[in-house]
């Protein structure tokens, strides 16, 4: 693993950003509060920031390869803003220089793109105009599948406790899915096992492949091949099969190696009962 957070892994190579002197700043609407490096110049590239990454694995496996980058919309709500004025204009900046290391994976050889915007379930008001507006900077001009990743968060109390008082059904992105399916990401990841979210809500994303999490990442529980199929059965009704991609609720960087590599070992032998199955 060569880094350490999802959003600070891509900041660590920005030029216009203030490591020595962060301040505190709400993140997710106020969730919790954090100490967060500070914007206080236009932002540039350093230079690549996978290309080390991409290569070596570029040059291991002749499969498909998949790398993910943070969203615009999330970096932006993870930094504090000392320069631009204004968190749209912040999003499409960082989105200009996502784009910029995109293409360059793209030419590594990465088949796959992915943008991780948890911010994208908190500011529904936002992401169908300059949420998804940046998400698609970030995306320009790519000719590989592009992914957009979307979930309620793991790993801190502030998290689960959130969760625990949305109740019973989550519903949020009933707000936003439409404007994803009129964008041009290909591909939406979004949590199904043990998810409050309305499978119906899918069928919202018509056209999109849908990255189903049917790998809870929250618990050590290994799922089973059967338990898996099973999860992809109930999505079926709103999301046609060959749409469905199995995938995991959302990262495993906290997660024991050996409880990670059981895990995706089910993965693929639950998409191939699922395959086995329904054809």
């Amino acid at each position: 693993m060569s880094r350490q957070h999802f959003v600070h892994g891509f900041l660590e190579f920005v030029d216009g950003i203030d490591f020595a002197n962060k301040v505190e700043m709400g993140i997710r609407a106020d969730r919790y509060k954090a100490m967060v490096p500070v914007v206080r110049g236009a932002l540039t590239l350093k230079g690549r920031v996978h290309e080390a990454e991409a290569k070596h694995a570029r040059a291991h496996t002749k499969r498909k390869l998949k790398i993910t980058l943070p969203g615009a919309m999330t970096i932006a709500d993870t930094v504090a803003d000392a320069h631009y004025g204004n968190r749209a204009k912040m999003a499409l900046a960082f989105a200009d220089l996502l784009n910029k290391e995109a293409r360059a994976l793209q030419a590594d050889g990465v088949d796959v793109i992915q943008f991780d915007e948890p911010a994208f379930n908190v500011f529904m008001d936002e992401v169908p105009t300059w949420g998804v507006e940046a998400l698609e900077r970030a995306i320009d001009g790519l000719t590989c599948d592009t992914a957009v990743h979307i979930c309620y968060g793991y790993g801190i109390k502030a998290n689960i406790d959130w969760k625990n008082a949305l109740g019973e059904e989550w519903r949020q992105y009933e707000k936003i899915f439409p404007a994803l399916a009129k964008s041009r990401v290909k591909q939406v990841s979004v949590e199904v096992i043990h998810s409050h979210v309305p499978l119906k809500l899918l069928g919202l994303l018509e056209g999109k492949d849908i990255l189903a999490g049917v790998i809870d990442v929250a618990n050590d529980k290994v799922e089973t091949p059967e338990e898996i199929a099973g999860v992809i059965k109930t999505m079926m009704p709103f999301v046609p099969k060959e749409h469905i991609v199995a995938c995991t609720n959302c990262g495993m960087a906290p997660m024991r190696r050996d409880i990670a590599e059981a895990k995706l070992n089910a993965l693929g032998a639950g998409a191939k009962l699922a395959r086995e199955r329904f054809g």
